[in-house]
């Protein structure tokens, strides 16, 4: 007999409100309805009515989890606009911020992955990574969640050769942890719980947009980084992580693979760096409009910025990857059985504060 199951829009499960209706007949979802907006605070029309330079401060607010990459695609559009061209060093520290807020983003939905499937080994490793992360988060820039490193023009703060020692003397225990953590997806109750599940097809991730990991879970080569480089991805040789079955497992491993991918350009990257200013002054606003992207650890986020030559922008538009994902979410549920709905919705790696915004 068919029933409706109710997720959300609050649940122990999900780490930010949104709600899923399930149609569920013998235990298999036939139906999913996807319904967000529980987190809407406005922040496009908040832009519009702020300066550029304070406008950073609200575009690293929009997420806690990707601050950095908020910032800084910001930050990109607008130097595009007023034709800034940012020093070498800051490009290159941009970078390690964004490697790091990667580390951190892929540590936590590994370990809810983990915990998903009851295989608290791996679920306490993650967050034990995670910390390990962050603590090199504050020690660049004073904050855990926002580092704030980016601005017009630059970056804030500089890395001196004494963080940059002992970030580098970090990383070997971090990619020990990573590879750990790799290496339980073999586990067989990881592989229960997540092989075979949740099927995206190559065809149906283009079909819906899919972004990010979940694209790349499913064959599909789509990386900014790799597409489009920005900052210093092109100097570092970056290599862009896909898997094939299109599964649960497929995204998992994404993600384990890519955390090793920004331990090695977060190490070439320090080595490499090199001497100079970071940052210079903002000129004087001019018109123009920019369509801004950068690949957040989600996948692809874009934001437009429209310049009427005042000091305020004229129109901001923002989108971010989960908003393609949701769509894709409802494929990968549909047809499979019930009790696997929360490793699914975990594979997507929802993130609602910037979809709802």
């Amino acid at each position: 007999m068919a029933k409706t199951t109710t997720i959300g829009p609050f649940h122990p499960f999900l780490l930010e409100p949104f709600k899923l209706d399930l149609k569920v007949d013998n235990g298999i979802i036939k139906e999913v309805r996807v319904e967000v907006g529980f987190t809407h605070r406005g922040i496009e029309e908040l832009m519009q009515r702020n300066i550029y330079r304070g406008n950073l401060f609200i575009a690293e607010r929009v997420c806690g989890i990707c601050s950095t990459v908020h910032g800084t695609v910001y930050c990109e559009t607008v130097e595009k606009i007023f034709e800034i061209e940012i020093p070498e060093r800051a490009k290159f520290i941009r970078t390690v911020v964004l490697e790091l807020e990667r580390l951190r983003s892929h540590y936590l939905n590994l370990g809810l992955i983990f915990h998903a499937v009851g295989f608290e080994k791996g679920f306490e490793k993650s967050l034990q990574g995670r910390e390990e992360v962050m603590d090199l988060i504050e020690m660049m820039s004073g904050n855990r969640v926002n580092p704030s490193i980016s601005t017009i023009g630059g970056v804030r703060w500089d890395i001196s050769e004494m963080v940059a020692k002992k970030i580098l003397n970090t990383l070997p225990q971090l990619k020990k942890s990573a590879e750990t953590l790799l290496n339980f997806l073999n586990n067989e109750d990881v592989l229960k719980g997540t092989e075979d599940i949740g099927f995206l097809s190559k065809e149906d991730a283009l079909k819906f947009g899919a972004l990010g990991p979940v694209a790349r879970g499913s064959g599909w080569k789509r990386d900014i980084r790799w597409n489009e480089p920005y900052e210093v991805y092109k100097e570092l040789g970056f290599e862009c992580v896909i898997e094939e079955n299109g599964d649960v497992l497929s995204r998992t491993k994404v993600r384990a693979k890519e955390n090793l991918e920004s331990i090695r350009l977060i190490e070439k990257a320090l080595k490499e760096i090199p001497e100079g200013e970071i940052k210079v002054e903002m000129p004087e606003p001019k018109e123009g409009e920019h369509l801004g992207r950068i690949e957040a650890p989600r996948g692809e986020l874009v934001y437009f910025i429209k310049s009427d030559g005042t000091n305020i922008p004229s129109r901001v538009k923002l989108r971010a990857p989960s908003f393609n994902n949701l769509r894709a979410l409802s494929e990968m549920l549909r047809s499979e059985k019930e009790k696997y709905a929360r490793q699914i919705i975990e594979s997507m790696d929802p993130c609602l504060s910037c979809t709802d915004r």
